[in-house]
């Protein structure tokens, strides 16, 4: 898969980089504990190097932390090794095809994910299928069509010489269009950015 050889490749960078807004981190793990109960069973996609996942596992019974790229799991499970969280599993997936059965979770996490997803509906779909009934979808996504844009100029760019993913440029309200469509409830939105404009809305939708 071109995508996970992209995210494989730059792994290692990835992993070193700061965080760019540790406030709104912060405030988005905060409002995500609120949702979790400690019996929950979650899983998330896109986990990258799995710092979110394991700072969450806390609150829950048991995270199932996936990624297209092999790369970031391997850094996954070695910091959940180091840090002594046991109840964080790592595993190579794909949102739009995740092996697990039906109603498997309480809730599904995907955090600075759906934008970089080319079968978006599809992987919409598989996550409704994978949560319980009135099990919780929790989202960040970047959304480009609010930015600025000279994105649409850069991005395509960037593509050509392999510096960048598949990107959608989505705006906040096709963003909940298609949560909704695949048949969700939309019960929270929220802006965390510590910044004056926030194009990454954090939704949480409850399956229907």
């Amino acid at each position: 898969m071109k995508d996970a050889s992209f995210w494989d490749r730059v792994a290692p960078k990835y992993v070193a980089q700061p965080l760019a807004d540790p406030e709104a981190y912060e405030r988005t793990l905060e409002r995500t504990r609120h949702y979790l109960k400690s019996g929950d069973v979650v899983v998330e996609f896109g986990c990258g190097s799995g710092s979110t996942a394991i700072k969450l596992a806390p609150a829950v019974s048991r995270i199932v932390a996936s990624d297209i790229s092999s790369e970031m799991i391997g850094f996954g499970r070695e910091r959940a090794r180091s840090e002594g969280r046991t109840n964080v599993e790592f595993e190579v997936a794909t949102p739009e095809a995740a092996p697990w059965g039906d109603a498997s979770f309480d809730a599904v996490l995907a955090f600075n994910l759906l934008h970089l997803i080319k079968a978006r509906l599809a992987a919409l779909a598989n996550m409704h299928r994978l949560l319980k009934p009135n099990g919780l979808f929790i989202s960040k996504t970047m959304c480009l069509a609010d930015a600025n844009p000279t994105y649409r100029v850069v991005l395509p760019l960037m593509q050509v010489v392999g510096k960048a993913p598949y990107v959608a440029f989505l705006s906040d309200s096709e963003l909940e269009r298609e949560i909704a469509a695949a048949g969700f409830e939309i019960i929270e939105r929220q802006h965390h950015s510590s910044r004056s404009k926030d194009v990454r809305p954090f939704l949480v939708a409850r399956r229907c």
